[in-house]
């Protein structure tokens, strides 16, 4: 046994009012940034021999606010505001990194209850491993010529908590102590900090290349159509366009910016890559290949999630179930049947996932503008239906039961994944949307074989990305607080978007 040991703490730095945003913004980022180099500091010297007599802790800053009135505020806003009086509160990570996002939620705060905000050090510790920006190798860190000490590193420094970085609040079920502070934010700076970290390793890329309008795909097609765009863009110099990113980090600089490459490929592609068009204000777009599943696409949007996106979509291949439908038609999702299972324990079956308007005018409006077709033709090449994900690839020979579900369902196409990235939107209260292409008629003969899909392959893949890309443009001209809809809010909210 070992005695117990002190705690070692930076000085601390008392808590103060703030009534402009961007000055407690330069506050979170002065509290963070000394807490995370104390923590580095202590670890450096303990990696390199020296022994620790105390524990080592650090904890995040907070922002805190307090109302004291039922007054209605613009009941169009579904963000910026505190659902009723008491105090809120949350912690908060990567100031860097969430400036501009943590400057307008707070800014909000301050203009729609007239109250200044509170920012100060909270109790909740920085793990020591998220005081670095990319995954510290504990074990190399500390083998390398030193002896190994007989103090375990949890002893003298805080590791992650895994059973605190719920999505309790997410999900609606947190039950905060009486007299507690109420959450101020979908997540506590632990959970965000994890999800970083994921993000680089299922990604290859750091998270802050991610932008605010996402794409997801199953399909390597979409991928390399993607990224010739994105190289045509930045060799051209387009106006707004900063650069484009693909795992490794490797960066293609836009020619009005000077051009060239820098960063280095990854040995081996990672489980699911990112890659992004960079534009200012993180206003560009992010393509994901997620591969094939429900769940990967529970795993990457549990973590895209943190970082609080304006809207993703899923662009990809599905199964047309109705004989009307041809290869290379498309399926614009108003509903989903969810046979996946990866979040059934944190969103019921039961609650539904509404088809949200601003997303399925803008897929609408691009379809019609890229394919020429409008009215009552456009149903010649789209059909708006239920889509139907399933965790079972082989689902078509699974037997009559499936069969009759999906008739009974009214549905009209089906894959693995887009019913986890709306369930997974609709959880964390991100715009969500589907638009499909009909590869296969498993149904009706018509199988996804070698030989049989190249045509449509060909002619496809562009024009649906094409779609995707001009609808997301679409979105992006769109007030933020219409864009958020008030449908992805529940009965008593979290003021942050």
């Amino acid at each position: 046994m070992h005695p117990a040991l002190s705690v070692r703490t930076p000085r601390h730095i008392a808590t103060e009012a703030f009534t402009d945003a961007a000055a407690a913004v330069a506050r979170l980022d002065d509290i963070y940034e000394r807490n995370t180099r104390f923590l580095r500091d202590h670890f450096e010297a303990y990696a390199n021999g020296e022994p620790l007599t105390t524990r080592v802790r650090a904890t995040y800053p907070f922002v805190r606010v307090t109302t004291s009135t039922h007054a209605r505020l613009d009941s169009r806003l579904s963000y910026g505001f505190v659902a009723r009086p008491g105090v809120h509160e949350t912690t908060v990570t990567r100031p860097d990194l969430f400036r501009a996002y943590l400057t307008e939620q707070i800014g909000l705060l301050i203009e729609n209850h007239s109250v200044p905000v509170e920012i100060g050090e909270s109790s909740e510790p920085i793990p020591v491993h998220f005081s670095y920006r990319r995954d510290i190798n504990i074990e190399a860190a500390l083998s390398g010529g030193k002896a190994m000490f007989d103090q375990p590193l949890r002893d003298v420094f805080d590791t992650p908590d895994l059973a605190a970085m719920d999505d309790a609040i997410a999900n609606g079920t947190l039950q905060p102590p009486p007299g507690s502070p109420e959450p101020l934010a979908l997540f506590r700076a632990g959970r965000i900090d994890y999800s970083l970290h994921r993000l680089y390793h299922y990604t290859g890329t750091d998270p802050e290349h991610f932008q605010n309008f996402v794409i997801f795909t199953n399909y390597q097609f979409y991928v390399d159509a993607f990224a010739r765009w994105c190289h045509a863009r930045v060799a051209s110099a387009h106006p707004g366009v900063e650069a484009f990113v693909a795992p490794g980090n490797v960066i293609t600089h836009n020619a009005r910016r000077g051009g060239g490459k820098t960063g280095n490929g990854p040995e081996r592609m990672p489980q699911m890559p990112a890659f992004h068009l960079v534009e200012s204000g993180y206003r560009g777009i992010t393509l994901i290949n997620i591969g094939t599943g429900p769940s990967n696409a529970r795993t990457i949007t549990d973590h895209v999630a943190v970082l609080r996106p304006h809207a993703w979509l899923m662009l990809g291949h599905c199964a047309g179930l109705r004989n009307t439908q041809k290869l290379g038609d498309y399926v614009l999702a108003h509903g989903y049947v969810r046979e996946d299972h990866v979040l059934d324990e944190e969103l019921p079956l039961w609650a539904p996932i509404p088809a949200l308007a601003e997303m399925q005018v803008a897929l609408e409006q691009a379809v019609s503008e890229v394919t020429g077709l409008g009215g009552f033709e456009l149903k010649r090449v789209m059909r708006t239906g239920t889509v139907a994900s399933v965790d079972n690839r082989n689902w078509e020979i699974g037997g009559p039961a499936i069969i009759r579900r999906l008739s009974q369902s009214r549905a009209v196409a089906l894959d693995m994944e887009s019913a986890a990235i709306a369930a997974n939107g609709f959880r964390f209260r991100v715009p969500y949307g589907t638009l499909l292409c009909v590869s296969d008629k498993p149904l009706h003969g018509e199988i996804k074989l070698a030989g049989m899909a190249g045509e449509f392959y060909r002619q496809r893949v562009g024009q649906h990305l094409e779609i995707g890309l001009k609808a997301l443009e679409k979105l992006k001209s769109q007030e933020s607080e219409r864009l958020h809809s008030r449908k992805l809010r529940s009965f008593v909210e979290v003021a942050f978007q």
